[in-house]
């Protein structure tokens, strides 16, 4: 590995499996100390554990973020501590994704996919932007969905949150920019740790892409890599599209065998 973050410090949110476990992974891998967080404390170890096995340097914090600002705030106050007193990268990763027809959603589960998606990331960039902006360098690394920019039948309470979290990505990035704090947003595409059937509905979602098929978390983790990075630096309000194609390209093409 290059170290590219080596010295830095992360808080990845929703890091106790797939994409923000993953990200969390090779971050300490590239030098970073991060701080893995989640509901689950089981999980959180056993991704600790490997980053500690991996030689890396990891510490798990558990949080519920359930949009309440204080949930964010006593967050970002345990990562700061727990990492030293800083944190460099925030990954906003945690995520709710219900989907179904519009009528059947109860005010319930509205409520608590903004909560989750939306507010809980707004308070931890409140949170913890500023402390950036006053020592002049900082990244904020937000998660979007292609559901944002392509209409899909059921999916219209998880996607509008994410694409409530690109607009924030974008006032961040002219809030906090020109203080040296870089915001970006990656926009994965239907990701799975293992390959599943191709019948599957995530699966069929990438029928007609150039990639055919789902990703996996290293994709995601690659792209987060580099924008926490100094390579980055010059890279503001940009969301990168790491979804095989599926939000901006169509290729006509025969069913995929099964």
């Amino acid at each position: 590995m290059s170290k590219r973050l080596q010295g830095k410090t992360a808080l990845v949110t929703g890091s106790t499996s797939n994409i923000g476990a993953a990200i969390a992974e090779r971050f300490a891998a590239e030098g970073a100390r991060v701080v893995v967080s989640g509901r689950s404390k089981d999980r959180g170890a056993a991704v600790v554990d490997r980053i500690l096995r991996a030689g890396g340097e990891a510490v798990f914090v558990g949080a519920d973020l359930d949009g309440s600002k204080a949930a964010s705030e006593a967050l970002a106050h345990e990562a700061v501590t727990a990492l030293g007193g800083r944190i460099d990268v925030l990954v906003n990763n945690a995520g709710l994704f219900p989907g179904g027809p519009t009528a059947t959603i109860t005010e319930e589960t509205v409520d608590l996919v903004y909560a989750v998606n939306v507010k809980a990331p707004f308070f931890l960039v409140a949170a913890l932007a500023p402390a950036m902006a006053e020592r002049g360098e900082g990244v904020i690394i937000n998660m979007g969905s292609w559901g944002a920019r392509l209409g899909i039948p059921g999916s219209a309470l998880y996607t509008s949150s994410k694409g409530a979290i690109e607009t924030l990505t974008r006032a961040w990035a002219a809030e906090f920019g020109p203080s040296g704090v870089t915001v970006n947003a990656i926009s994965p595409g239907v990701i799975r740790e293992t390959q599943p059937d191709p019948d599957e509905r995530g699966e069929t979602l990438m029928w007609g892409t150039p990639a055919g098929t789902s990703g996996r978390p290293a994709a995601i983790a690659a792209a987060a890599v580099y924008l926490a990075s100094d390579e980055a630096r010059f890279v503001h309000g940009s969301v990168f599209d790491i979804d095989g194609g599926r939000s901006g390209v169509a290729v006509r093409g025969p069913r995929p065998a099964a």
